[in-house]
């Protein structure tokens, strides 16, 4: 099995990363439904490749971003990102936690062109289904509400590249970040998800599932929330 590098993210990555998370997500049936049905995969990562540098900057003191690489060509091939809690943010030795995985910064002049840039993208889901993930924020929520995590926020791999471990040595790295920062870790998972955290020490502690077939879905949307302690 091929040995896959991680690596931190910059703004340069916004094409491979809309290409990679959109086509990702395109395959989840729930989450398909957000969008108009004219809508498609084409047009939709066009449009996320104009909002990603912006989003990528956002945060940054808190937010860490991870690419998966394929060693030879050097092609994205899976992404993840973390937040680290605001009491884990700075090292000892007072540079940034974790630094190797935050977005480089950008000139001021970048910044506003950034903005400009996200601005002028279509990015209207449909209106009726923005309540559908209140329960699993609220879930998520209670979870960090009781003591610092770091938390696993996003997890993409195109679907040409599942099943050979991109996932795996995504959710590793993070996990070994939180280690040696001293923190468990949590996320949101979806079915299809849950053995990669399993294999990796995770536990479940809370689900939702909830019926989508108001909105034209299959029926179930099932979240399901995994905690890995230090040292499982």
């Amino acid at each position: 099995m091929t040995s896959w590098k991680t690596e931190r993210c910059s703004v340069t990555d916004a094409p491979a990363l809309a290409d990679n998370n959109m086509s990702a997500f395109w395959e989840d049936p729930t989450w398909i439904l957000l969008w108009p049905k004219e809508i498609t995969l084409d047009y939709l990562i066009s449009q996320c490749a104009k909002r990603y540098p912006r989003s990528l900057l956002n945060s940054r003191k808190n937010t860490r971003h991870l690419k998966a690489v394929d060693p030879i060509t050097g092609e994205l091939v899976g992404y993840a990102r973390w937040i680290l809690p605001d009491t884990h943010v700075v090292a000892e030795d007072g540079t940034p936690q974790w630094g190797e995985a935050q977005i480089p910064d950008v000139s001021e002049e970048e910044k506003i062109r950034f903005q400009a840039l996200a601005e002028s993208a279509w990015w209207s889901g449909r209106s009726d289904m923005d309540s559908i993930d209140d329960l699993n924020d609220e879930v998520m929520h209670r979870i960090l509400v009781q003591r610092p995590y770091m938390k696993l926020d996003y997890l993409a791999v195109h679907p040409r590249n599942k099943g050979k471990g991109i996932a795996t040595a995504l959710v590793a790295a993070g996990v070994r970040a939180a280690e040696s920062i001293g923190l468990p870790t949590v996320t949101m998972s979806y079915k299809a998800g849950r053995g990669v955290y399993a294999r990796l020490g995770f536990e479940e502690v809370d689900r939702v599932i909830q019926d989508d077939s108001q909105y034209g879905g299959a029926g179930e949307y099932g979240a399901y929330f995994m905690v890995r302690e230090i040292g499982n």
